[in-house]
């Protein structure tokens, strides 16, 4: 994939899928330590050991529309490629929990992309979810919490159009200024 947001778009996917209501995406950048960490943490129905095990083999899914799973091998080879690594965690009941680290200077890191649109696209389409998204920038920070949004909407849909645009906006202007040619 051309974009990291991208990936986070894919496996939230997955974590939909798996029954996740909450969500946790947290991109994280250490311009002194030279790292870029991206992290995904939810509440569904997890992953048991066997499974946990085969996950990173691409032919490993739960799709029964295709027979590969790319998600995080793809992941995992975007990591690896800029000297980086994944972290994955999970258990049956409790959600999974899955970090990349690359590093940040690395010439064939992918930039973090449109991650406005990625958010957009995760609510738009599951309004129920709850997506806390914190972006960070050494000590910069960034934070959108639906939930919060939802308290200020008095009942007004967080999906309905002129919402999802007030979104775009205020994740575009809160991460306007942690712009490290992600």
């Amino acid at each position: 994939m051309r974009e990291l947001s991208m990936h986070i778009l894919d496996l939230a996917q997955n974590s939909i899928a798996a029954g996740a209501t909450e969500l946790v995406i947290e991109v994280s950048a250490d311009t002194q330590a030279d790292r870029l960490m991206i992290s995904l943490q939810d509440n569904g129905r997890g992953m048991d050991s066997d499974f946990l095990a085969r996950v990173r083999d691409p032919f490993t899914t739960t799709r029964t529309t295709r027979r590969v799973g790319l998600g995080i091998p793809m992941f995992e080879a975007a990591a690896k490629a800029c000297g980086g690594c994944i972290a994955l965690q999970s258990a049956p009941g409790k959600g999974t929990y899955l970090a990349a680290t690359f590093r940040l200077s690395h010439i064939d890191r992918a930039p973090l992309g449109d991650i406005a649109s990625t958010l957009m696209s995760i609510v738009a389409a599951n309004p129920d979810l709850r997506l806390r998204y914190t972006q960070r920038l050494d000590d910069k920070l960034f934070v959108l919490d639906t939930n919060d949004v939802k308290a200020q909407l008095d009942g007004v849909p967080i999906n309905e159009g002129a919402v999802l645009k007030w979104l775009g906006e205020y994740v575009n202007e809160g991460t306007d200024a942690l712009k490290y040619e992600f």
